[in-house]
């Protein structure tokens, strides 16, 4: 009598190990002990065709020669041959869909669209192959490609005296920090959507309770956006956000430096005789805003000091210090909460903390900012600037103007 539970018993234990003449040879052999019936009732268990274990038999039997070499799993030119090779167009073709260079080609199948692997396969078979995903997935494998995404390595164009640019900035902080003067960090935040919208990153809520928001990203006009300007003071790491409600302008940026030296400089640095300045090369603070100067002439002649300002080179604003020791640390404590008002930003970015003492105060600036202001050529020249010997376009000081 043929014990089922026990052949189904082995067969599952060595299935996933055998190969296929494995698994053929362990099917005749567990036919050949069953006795008579043997042959059904294993292809009954296993699965394996009746021709598959009559095969077995005979190579356990000896009635025939090898089906394959010791090497090989099937005789040389057994089974359905490979696609690449009924088709020998199918590699080529593909090839020329997946490359990167034919995206946007106008005689490309694949104009402009994404490449799935059933956008691939679609698009082989209006070119007349006869192929499922599956098949386009392996022979994508073979060819060495894989999903990849984006990876942020370039940086724009490196300019010759990048890195002499940095020296010279971290040697006119450490000569301000030596002496006692005042040295900040600033920029834009990215600017952000006021409403109950998607925030990137998760927070800890009722299990099945996620917080409900918007669909779609569309501006709500009586909310509008919030453009945070960031003052970071390297010395005492603090830091100051001026939420601006209307545009991001040279004149906005400045004044978020004022009231940073209203609310927490003038207090830190009493004795303090010149302002150093730290800010990326483009944006409101660029190196090359006629306003920016315009405005930090008139900061240094109402603060009585004078003002430097050191620009970070072109494609480096990653390395500016207000991005890694303020912004970095107010985007992780309001990650997965909207902003679903000013007075919530302000409060979210008031509390943010870290472990190293970083403190933050955070104000809504209400004044409006108009933009496409211009600064005439006699303005520019009644700036008392001083532009250092290295690089006066990033370098310079501004100092107050005699009085009149």
């Amino acid at each position: 009598m043929v014990d089922h539970a026990a052949i189904r018993l082995r067969y599952e234990a060595l299935d996933p190990i055998l190969d296929e003449r494995g698994r053929r040879r362990f099917a005749a052999a567990e036919a050949l002990s069953a006795g008579r019936g043997g042959v059904t009732a294993v292809a009954r268990i296993t699965g394996v065709a009746r021709s598959t274990i009559d095969r077995g038999l005979a190579e356990l039997r000896g009635d025939a020669a090898p089906a394959a070499a010791p090497e090989r799993v099937r005789r040389k030119g057994g089974g359905r041959r490979p696609l690449v090779v009924t088709d020998p167009s199918l590699l080529p073709d593909l090839k020329a869909l997946v490359e990167p260079t034919t995206r946007g080609d106008p005689m490309a199948p694949l104009l402009w669209t994404a490449k799935s692997l059933r956008n691939l396969t679609a698009g082989l078979r209006e070119l007349g192959h006869r192929i499922c995903h599956n098949v386009v997935a392996d022979l994508l494998r073979e060819m060495g490609y894989s999903l990849q995404a984006n990876r942020k390595t370039l940086e724009g164009m490196n300019h010759p005296d990048r890195d002499a640019q940095f020296g010279y900035i971290n040697e006119q902080v450490k000569q301000a920090l030596a002496a006692g003067e005042p040295a900040i960090s600033v920029d834009t935040k990215k600017k952000e959507l006021v409403g109950d919208f998607k925030n990137a990153g998760r927070e800890y809520r009722p299990k099945g309770q996620p917080e409900p928001v918007r669909v779609h990203d569309f501006l709500i006009p009586e909310l509008g956006r919030a453009a945070p300007y960031g003052v970071y003071d390297i010395a005492s790491n603090a830091g100051w956000v001026s939420l601006g409600i209307d545009h991001d302008t040279a004149s906005f940026a400045v004044n978020a430096i004022r009231r940073w030296w209203q609310a927490m400089g003038r207090e830190r640095y009493p004795q303090a005789t010149q302002l150093l300045v730290t800010a990326d090369c483009g944006g409101s603070n660029g190196a090359r805003v006629r306003l920016w100067k315009r405005e930090l002439q008139a900061l240094a002649n109402e603060l009585g000091i004078r003002v430097t300002v050191c620009h970070l080179p072109p494609g480096t604003s990653k390395w500016n210090k207000i991005e890694h020791r303020l912004f970095s640390f107010i985007t992780q404590n309001w990650r997965g909460r909207p902003l679903v008002s000013y007075q919530a930003i302000v409060q979210l970015i008031a509390a943010t903390t870290t472990d190293t003492g970083l403190k933050v105060r955070c104000e809504i600036d209400s004044n409006t900012y108009p933009a496409g202001v211009k600064v005439t050529d006699a303005e520019m020249d009644a700036i008392n600037i001083q532009r250092h010997e290295f690089h006066g376009d990033w370098n310079y000081t501004i100092s107050p103007q005699p009085p009149i």
